[in-house]
């Protein structure tokens, strides 16, 4: 299986159209059409149903894709690191980051080291900390943000200043929306929203042993689209401050817990990884940002 051949089955997923596919490919629909067969038989699935006018992938063919999308990242990474390799003053770096307002310190680092190095590129892809470790793992990522304790066998770490502090988002006309703050005993019953993730890392922590008393009605990877939610009275969501507008125009209303409850920050990078020098030295500007090293 070539790396072009998977350019050539990632353009068909696109387009959904042979023909299209190998006008921007710029080789015959024959040769196109020649290679997916070849690469079909290759794999021994169906990779493909093909309509009048258009194609449709089959569940393999979905699954192909899913992994083709990573391939193809690492292929151009690469080839990005091996063109960069005796490049000192530039290059890109691939971050992944969790949602969290102490992402304005690596905004900030960054902002100094784009001032040294203008021809520095950076890349910034959002998830929880599955999503962005899980890339970062493959070499699609450089560096990932998480708001997990890390593994630190496996990763280099450095913790950022200050921590997030949770709280409860709601409508501003809410009951619970009068208090100061939010107890355990405000939420027993609610329906509750929250990543799972932070329901299960970072709730137990603030619930001990009764997090079976609590009811998780749904769960969100983003905050933004559980805030939509807890706007139309759906439930409760559950999140970090900073997040989710909570102006007076917005109608939500962001409520701390109590006890206090909050979420350290780290910025990780797999150990034994070789890098560019640029990222190399941005390594060393992280340090220098007086962020904690372990």
């Amino acid at each position: 299986m070539e790396i072009r051949t998977l350019r050539y089955f990632m353009a068909i997923a696109r387009e959904e159209n042979m023909t299209r596919a190998a006008e921007i490919l710029h080789v015959t629909q024959p040769t196109l059409s020649k290679q997916m067969q070849a690469l079909e038989n290759e794999l021994g699935k169906k990779l493909f149903l093909r309509h009048s006018f258009s194609i449709e992938l089959t569940e393999e063919g979905m699954l192909l894709r899913k992994r083709a999308e990573d391939l193809l990242s690492m292929a151009d990474k690469i080839l990005e690191e091996f063109s960069a390799m005796d490049d000192i003053v530039g290059g890109n770096i691939y971050f992944g980051c969790a949602e969290s307002y102490q992402i304005r310190h690596l905004a900030r680092v960054i902002k100094r080291f784009k001032e040294q190095y203008p021809d520095f590129h950076y890349h910034i892809t959002s998830g929880d900390t599955e999503q962005v470790t899980e890339k970062l793992d493959k070499g699609i990522l450089d560096f990932a943000v998480i708001v997990e304790e890390p593994d630190y066998e496996k990763y280099n770490v450095l913790k950022m200043p200050g921590g997030d502090r949770w709280g409860v988002i709601m409508p501003s006309d809410s009951p619970l929306a009068q208090k100061e703050q939010i107890t355990f005993d405000d939420l027993k019953g609610l329906p509750l929203f929250c990543s799972e993730q932070s329901w299960r890392a970072d709730l137990p922590r603030w619930c001990q042993n009764r997090m079976d008393e609590l009811r998780l009605e749904g769960s969100f990877r983003l905050s933004y689209n559980g805030s939509v939610f807890a706007r139309e009275g759906l439930g409760y969501l559950l999140t970090f401050d900073h997040l989710i507008d909570t102006s007076e125009k917005s109608g939500l209303v962001f409520r701390p817990l109590f006890p206090v409850l909050e979420t350290q920050m780290y910025i990780i990078w797999k150990k034994q990884q070789l890098f560019t020098p640029i990222a190399e030295r941005f390594i060393a500007e992280l340090q220098n940002f007086c962020l904690l090293p372990f």
